[in-house]
């Protein structure tokens, strides 16, 4: 299946990320894409009040994305704000196209390095999975990538690629890692992993915020961690074709989810 990276680069502003995603997914088309996937939060950039842009999945913004891809006929996976509980949103990641529509609300929330993501964020509850071109692809957003286990659940679920959005935040080793990560959570998983983060603003030429906006360094992982394709900073996109087989070739050779085992500490300790 061929896949396309769109590293982006969002704004504030929900119409005109829109014609960003038409772009993009109209150039990946063009280079016989069947899966395109945007960052983390192509609806709006971090920083912006959330609770105003956020819509239903059968809103506007929504309803044209899914235009999109199905006029395209390719799948599109991009992230947005969705209405949440007690006032905030969830951190949803889109996927549509021919045969799929579904989403997949952030299940972790990055209340880590003096920000909190929970106070204006409720956290999605379960893992999700879709088809797309005859593979299986399990979905999970920036912070996410810091847990294994949803990633292992994925693969449980039989998916062979796992994608992960990000807008990944500036600060000291934040880049490193997020590349160990990155690697870390194909070999966990014996999956490949799309990582497609927003692009760096100051790459761009673009004033940096306070909240997280993006370091850019997506890059597709192979199933043994191998770095198949490496993005810089800048907005790119970028196609490449992998084999979702390799990972059954993988997995016969290196069956960690099959060897794992079940360490919980037994009640009472």
């Amino acid at each position: 299946m061929r896949i396309a990276i769109a590293q982006i680069l969002s704004s504030g502003d929900p119409a005109g990320n829109l014609e960003t995603v038409r772009d993009y997914a109209a150039a990946a088309k063009e280079l016989r894409a069947d899966l395109v996937v945007f960052p983390e939060a192509t609806m709006c950039a971090f920083g912006h009040p959330l609770d105003k842009v956020a819509e239903p999945l059968d809103g506007p913004w929504a309803t044209e994305v899914r235009r999109i891809a199905h006029e395209l006929g390719l799948v599109v996976v991009a992230g947005m704000f969705t209405p949440g509980r007690g006032g905030r949103v969830r951190n949803t990641l889109l996927v549509c196209g021919p045969g799929v529509d579904t989403h997949y609300d952030k299940i972790h929330l990055f209340d880590a390095f003096g920000y909190a993501e929970s106070e204006s964020v409720d956290p999605g509850e379960a893992p999700v999975v879709f088809d797309v071109a005859g593979a299986t692809a399990g979905l999970a957003t920036c912070y996410d990538v810091r847990f294994p286990a949803l990633f292992t659940a994925n693969a449980r679920a039989g998916a062979q690629i796992n994608i992960v959005c990000a807008s990944w935040g500036a600060g000291e080793g934040k880049a490193e890692q997020w590349d160990l990560l990155t690697r870390a959570r194909a070999l966990d998983s014996t999956t490949f992993v799309v990582a497609v983060g927003q692009a760096d603003p100051a790459a761009a030429g673009k004033p940096a915020g306070t909240a997280p906006t993006g370091i850019g360094r997506s890059a597709l992982i192979g199933p043994l961690g191998t770095v198949l394709h490496a993005l810089g900073e800048e907005p790119e996109l970028v196609v490449a074709d992998i084999d979702p087989a390799q990972v059954g070739e993988v997995r016969a050779k290196l069956p960690v989810l099959a060897n794992a085992r079940d360490l919980s500490v037994p009640e009472g300790r």
